[in-house]
């Protein structure tokens, strides 16, 4: 409906396929710095900041010939699961019994072959302490060039400062907490996605795009999602612009308003 109402080939907005801002693309050349050096990254913040797109970003080398990337995100299974998840992803078929040694022989073969190897963990502040600990020394036994990144919400540094994971927090080499988006940045953002799709620049009018920003407030997939919503909107009408009327359609939707708003049954807007 998007691409015939607006003449256009790809659908912005879209959470599979977010161009990364500046200070993304920042952190995901220092994630590729450290790779090449031995690296344990930890990268935290509050659901919707923008930890996913670094991640998709980072899994899109998966199949390059110069990498070895292993990601997975069930974090609340037991270690032993978590090595059939990393075994998944390396494509290996062996016994559980021998997985460990499999998985270090893997990775040795492919440092010899020169790929950069990177291990993403998805939802680690959900890992428990004994899984954490053997995935540690696990990878301790991985070859140098190796990046082992975590990806958590915000609580996850805070029981990294722990003292019972003072061990685990003096190997971190690098570790960046995302924070929402100013008014300037998530403006940036808008921006980019429109015009990575060719989108007119007067596609969204200035009531449309005071309204986007004081409800997402600096929440990149809330901007996403309510941006792509008031599109389908205006789309769904006949319309190539979209004003305030599209917006507020979305944003009388349930799952956008707030937790006594529902109780109150008053609007959020």
């Amino acid at each position: 409906m998007i691409k015939q109402t607006f003449g256009i080939t790809k659908i912005p907005f879209l959470q599979s396929d977010l161009n990364l801002l500046p200070h993304q693309q920042e952190i995901v050349d220092i994630l590729h710095i450290q790779s090449q050096h031995g690296g344990f990254c930890v990268i935290t913040g509050e659901a919707g900041v923008g930890k996913t797109t670094i991640k998709k970003h980072l899994e899109s080398k998966a199949h390059d010939k110069d990498h070895l990337l292993v990601s997975f995100s069930r974090t609340m299974d037991t270690y032993n699961k978590i090595l059939l998840q990393i075994a998944e992803s390396l494509e290996l078929e062996t016994k559980e019994k021998k997985l460990e040694s499999t998985i270090i022989q893997v990775v040795h073969d492919s440092a010899r072959s020169n790929k950069t190897l990177i291990t993403v963990i998805d939802e680690a502040h959900l890992l428990g302490p004994e899984p954490l600990r053997r995935l540690r020394l696990l990878f301790d036994r991985f070859p140098r060039r190796h990046n082992l990144i975590l990806f958590g919400q915000s609580e996850l540094m805070l029981r990294l400062t722990m003292k019972n994971y003072s061990d685990i927090k003096s190997r971190i080499t690098y570790s960046k907490s995302l924070q929402r988006l100013s008014e300037e940045d998530t403006m940036v953002f808008i921006q980019k996605e429109t015009e990575a799709c060719r989108l007119p620049k007067q596609t969204f009018d200035d009531a449309a795009l005071d309204l986007i920003l004081r409800n997402s407030q600096g929440n990149l997939r809330l901007c996403a999602n309510l941006c792509y919503g008031s599109l389908i909107e205006a789309c769904r009408l006949g319309q190539r612009n979209v004003d305030h009327r599209h917006v507020n359609a979305v944003l009388i939707q349930p799952h956008w308003k707030h937790h006594e708003d529902l109780l109150t049954g008053e609007s959020s807007t």
